[in-house]
This record gives C-alpha cells, structure tokens and sequence, in this order.
C-alpha cells in the first residue's frame, strides 16, 4: 500500500518513533512527549486543545460538508506512556532516561496517530465530517483515558462521535505485519481487591493463645480458586491471582493480621459485578470459622473492553481489503489483560484491534510486551497511519 503514501513518510514516522523512545515519560505528566506531538502536529491546520489535569493533546481535522447533511465525528486514539523499566535492547535509539522504557510500543502508537493526522490533512477534502485525534497520557496507570473524557474529549469538535478505532503494537505473538483481533470482549477488565485478616497476636510457640491470620490468609487464596471454578461459568472465564502475601515480622512471632493483594480479571459487566459479593462470602466464611474477622477493599480498575459487532466487522473488512487476508487473524479468546481504551468504548461505539510488530523469526518465543527486551519493528508505521486513516474516511462517508 506504499503508493498510497507520500514520499519519505515512513522515514517521517520512523524518526519521530526513535526519539520518543530515547526520552520516555510516566503517567499523566509527559511535557516531552506533548511537545513533540505538537511539532509533528504544526503546519497541519488542525485545532488543538491540550489537557488541564494531564498532557494530553487533542487534535481535530475539520473535513468538508458530509454527504446527508448531517455533521459528524469519528475519534482515533494512541496512548502516549511508558513503563517504570530498564531497557535491555542493543539499539542507538536506547532510553536515555534511567528505569524508564517504552516496552510496550505506546511511541509507535504516537508516531501512527500523527501518520493518520498528516495523511487526514492532506485529504481533508473527502472527508465528510470530522477527526478527533486521542494523544493520551496515563494508559499504563493511573488511567488517562477517563480523564481525558471528563475533560470534554467527546466535544472536542462539536458535532456527535459516531465511532472509534485503537490499535495497538505487540512484540510477540504473530508474524509481523498481522492484524488480529475479535468482536465482543477484547480484553478484560482489571480490579485491584486487598483483603485484610484480623486475628490476635502471640508467641509462635504458643498458636492456641493466638489468632493466627497467616494460615486462614493462605486458605483463603486456594479457596478463591474453587470460587472461580465452581461458582462462576467456565465459558465466561475469571482470573483472580494473589499477587501479594503480607504479615509478620519475624519466624516466632504471630502477628495480628496478614495482607492480600489480588488482581481479579473479568470479561463481562455481570461478572465483574457478581464477584464482589462472591468473594466477600468467601473471606467472611474462613475467617468466621476460625474465629477472626476479615476486610475487603476493592480498587476498581479499567472496565472491559469490548469491540461492537458493527464497527468490528467494518475494522476487519477493511484491513483485509487494505493489506490483505494473509495479514488478519482472528484471536479465538480475549486477551486478558486491560486497556483503559475501555471508557471510551463505553460511551460510543468502538473497535480496537493489535497488530505484530514483532521482528522474530519466531514470534512464539520472542519477547512480550512490558519485556525490558521487548523489540517492535518500526515498518509497522505506515501500516498503522493508513488504516487509522482509512477507517476515519470511510467511516464518515458511511450514513449508517
């Protein structure tokens, strides 16, 4: 599809691409990252407003008079962020910023946004509507996305949004250059639950004078594992890891409480709710047979994210058509992990898809994403520039 694009563009992308990653940031606050997507951005005549309470950029293509009268707006997304990691990669465009590395292609992301904004702008002309572009700060946590939205992002041009189209990059996995993905739940959502026992200290000599919490806390976590299997359905499937033990101080000393700190991963609204009250009972029962009591506290996450059957279905059709069916596979399961991509497919119809970046020969045994020696190849850019695009100008021709 290179005829489709300018000359010396995936250079364009490419070094765009290699200097976010020299200078990763964190979170919400990224100046750097907001200062480069503004200079890729400049010259393009697009209205750009920038976030209050994060670095978010928001970018809109005003496009012309759409074909039944009625105005319009589709929204694009990349997120912006990296992760509190070493890089590990033998490459000289290496993280120059110590414990900081983008591993989880979110500069890729970047750089295809701007693609799709230079190639909206240069076709403006047949676009029946208008863009939103979704530069997000906070993917990996605390959460921008949701932000961004309280912010005004489904305003930002002024009309209504009919839909919106992510993607995201994986190092592992696929061959490079294929799209993959599912309509309906795409990837689960994601709750922090810290469960605290509360017993009575003692000697360690002496249990039967105490309250032990260490060995009802270890009950509880096996207990939960026959709580997802035996009270929740199989074909609508949950992960609940304990990720983290705490209590004590030292071999002979029973303390009065031990910690728990668990993710717990839904693919659906009902059982992201069901959970709750599930799991509750099952820290109330053990700890009450054992005389002790316990707490729940629930930090909620990012929601499901699921993929509408109609803009999936148009998400897929035209990858297809744009790089062929060699370069689509349909994932068969969910991902579980979490996108907070989620919140706004809550609120308007929307599709998110992956595509391999991975550069291996075997992309079975490569490095994941989140790797310190995660690898993305950057001749996936231009790839994610034309279909983001693409999916933007049809969409706004479609009256549906």
């Amino acid at each position: 599809m290179t005829d489709l694009l300018p000359p010396g563009f995936a250079d364009e992308l490419t070094a765009l691409r290699h200097e976010l990653h020299r200078h990763p940031e964190l979170g919400l606050d990224l100046p750097h990252t907001q200062r480069r997507v503004l200079d890729a951005l400049d010259g393009l005549g697009l209205e750009i407003i920038l976030g209050t309470g994060l670095s978010s950029v928001v970018a809109v293509v005003r496009g012309a008079a759409p074909v039944d009268g009625q105005r319009r707006a589709v929204l694009l997304r990349g997120d912006m962020d990296a992760l509190p990691l070493t890089e590990r990669l033998d490459v000289d465009y290496v993280s120059q910023e110590p414990g900081l590395m983008h591993a989880c292609g979110h500069d890729l992301h970047v750089a295809g946004l701007v693609g799709a904004a230079r190639l909206l702008a240069a076709r403006r002309h047949e676009l029946a509507g208008d863009v939103i572009l979704m530069f997000q700060p906070g993917e990996e946590g605390p959460g921008g996305a949701a932000i961004m939205l309280e912010e005004g992002l489904l305003d930002a041009a002024g009309v209504p949004v009919i839909a919106a189209y992510a993607l995201h990059v994986s190092s592992a996995g696929e061959p490079l250059g294929t799209w993959f993905g599912r309509p309906g739940p795409m990837m689960a959502a994601a709750d922090e639950c810290v469960v605290r026992v509360m017993g009575k200290g003692g000697h360690g000599s002496q249990p039967h004078l105490a309250l032990d919490p260490v060995p009802v806390a270890c009950e509880i976590v096996l207990a939960l594992q026959l709580m997802v299997t035996r009270q929740f359905d199989a074909m609508d499937p949950m992960v609940v890891t304990c990720g983290k033990i705490a209590g004590g101080t030292k071999d002979n000393i029973i303390p009065d409480d031990a910690i728990l700190e668990l993710t717990v991963r839904t693919f659906s609204d009902a059982n992201r709710s069901r959970v709750h009250d599930a799991l509750g009972r099952v820290v109330n029962g053990i700890t009450a047979a054992h005389g002790m009591t316990g707490d729940v506290t629930w930090l909620m996450g990012y929601p499901v994210t699921s993929n509408d059957a109609t803009e999936w279905d148009f998400l897929r059709s035209t990858a297809v058509e744009l790089f062929g069916e060699s370069r689509y596979a349909e994932m068969p399961h969910p991902e579980a992990g979490a996108e907070d991509f989620a919140f706004v497919a809550q609120q308007v119809p929307s599709a998110y898809v992956f595509l391999s970046a991975c550069p291996a020969a075997d992309p079975k045994q490569a490095p994941d994403n989140h790797s310190p020696i995660a690898h993305f190849d950057d001749s996936v850019l231009p790839d994610q520039a034309l279909l983001l695009a693409e999916l933007a100008l049809r969409r706004l021709r479609d009256p549906r």
